[in-house]
């Protein structure tokens, strides 16, 4: 789309430096965006068969623009490039997915002398809001059911990453119709503009409880849907039958995943007692030898932090756990190099009530805490207004099911943590989200119901 002079410094994290410039655009630019989106819509709605064959096509193009798309990526955000390049292929497998998962007509039989069916309609334009930890896969989350629904998207990414998002949109625009699909970047209030936008009938959104909040508030406004994931702190429980040298690469790894920057990381440990030491070496073991560095070097494990605000919130969790008792068991410093970097942080003796426990790091850090009964654990796991996901990790696959069903979240793992299927519902309970993603699910929270009533031929 046209864009004004305006533009804003993007910085490689991995530097602290600027390395691009992208467009800074304002309330009319976004005006004419949704006004396009909702004209396009009248024609994009109106024909399942060609959205197939685009979205199929649109996949395909992603997958070829993945050399061009992935260092860029990388560049903005700070992951590994073979976590950018997953990303990619996550981006195309999902839009791929939803093309080929079409509603059909439902028919309601009650009794009565009436055929009514139920047909499923397409809601509008749709607002798609996303963070930087993962630009493009959790935009095509939004963009890839609303756009096999019949809907077009307009969507608005992070400042911190907005040129592999707008390169991904330019690279599917080859296979859709004009403005189908719409990225617009820009600092705030772009975000909480396209939000209340009365031309927008569903707003779906990725990010804090508090911005979730106003992003609620702002949808009110014209009574458009919202979906929202408003982010976690998983706890996983370790049962005393646990072999600790089989699963800590998995545990570690589940927490330190793309810098600990993803929503449903491990953010909280519960050790029993008798193997609480154990535990903590086996991580601090893992995180001393993860190899951090720059994105696009070839043997980085670890990236850098995406932002200086949130390494600044990740430098003051720690330093409070300190402050509160805890013990640094591995790294607990910023790293004395440019760019954004944390050591991969295993805290010790943290108090419960500490804030790097209570509430959402979003980082390299984590604390290790231990437990003496069961229900203990359990209790302490679901005292949190989160409610994303968790896991529980043993040999005894029934009792550790057991234990899982338990936890107050909406996904539950075992032996395993944040691993997602395309096919199932991705969803939070309490302040972690309202609303679902994945799936038929998915697809159906960007339909409405239309029923038609017809009397029975005699």
């Amino acid at each position: 789309m046209p864009v004004s002079g305006e533009y804003f410094a993007v910085l490689d994290p991995a530097t602290g430096e600027t390395f691009a410039e992208a467009p800074d655009q304002q309330n009319d630019e976004l005006d004419s965006a949704v006004g396009r989106a909702h004209d396009a819509w009248r024609c994009w709605r109106s024909d399942p068969e060609a959205r197939v064959t685009a979205l199929l096509a649109a996949a395909d193009a992603v997958e070829a623009a993945g050399v061009e798309i992935a260092p860029l990526l990388t560049r903005e955000q700070g992951k590994p490039l073979s976590e950018s390049y997953a990303e990619i292929a996550r981006t195309a497998a999902r839009l791929r997915y939803f093309a080929e998962l079409a509603p059909g007509a439902e028919r309601i039989v009650d009794g009565r002398p009436v055929r009514s069916e139920i047909r499923w309609r397409p809601l509008g334009p749709v607002a798609a809001i996303v963070p930087w930890n993962f630009p493009l896969q959790l935009a095509s989350a939004k963009f890839a059911p609303a756009l096999a629904a019949g809907n077009t998207v307009v969507v608005k990414p992070s400042p911190f990453t907005p040129l592999a998002t707008r390169l991904l949109g330019a690279v599917i625009a080859t296979a859709l119709p004009e403005d189908v699909l719409t990225i617009v970047t820009g600092r705030e209030p772009l975000g909480a503009r396209l939000a209340s936008h009365p031309g927008i009938r569903h707003v779906t959104f990725t990010g804090s409880i508090p911005t979730g909040r106003a992003v609620a508030e702002a949808a009110a406004g014209s009574l458009a849907r919202v979906t929202l994931e408003l982010g976690g702190n998983d706890a996983a429980i370790l049962l005393d039958d646990v072999d600790v040298e089989q699963i800590a690469d998995r545990l570690f790894w589940a927490a330190f995943r793309n810098c600990g920057q993803v929503c449903m990381a491990v953010k909280r440990v519960y050790a029993p007692a008798g193997l609480y030491s154990d535990v903590v070496e086996a991580l601090a073991e893992r995180a001393k030898g993860a190899v951090v560095g720059a994105g696009l070097d070839p043997g980085t494990q670890l990236g850098p932090v995406n932002n200086p605000r949130q390494l600044a919130r990740v430098e003051h969790y720690t330093a409070r756990a300190l402050a509160d008792g805890a013990r640094v068991v591995a790294g607990g410093h910023r790293l004395d190099r440019p760019g954004y970097f944390h050591a991969p942080t295993i805290l010790a003796d943290v108090p419960p009530d500490s804030p790097v426990v209570t509430e959402e790091q979003f980082g390299p850090v984590l604390p290790v805490l231990p437990y003496r009964s069961l229900d203990e654990a359990v209790e302490s796991a679901n005292d949190t207004g989160f409610g994303l996901g968790g896991s529980v990790w043993g040999t005894d696959l029934d009792q550790a099911e057991a234990v899982a069903d338990r936890l107050e979240c909406g996904t539950a793992w075992i032996n395993h943590h944040a691993e997602l299927s395309l096919a199932q519902p991705f969803a939070g309970i309490k302040e972690s989200g309202v609303g679902f993603a994945g799936g038929p699910w998915g697809l159906y929270g960007n339909l409405r119901p239309f029923v038609v009533h017809r009397p029975e031929e005699a």
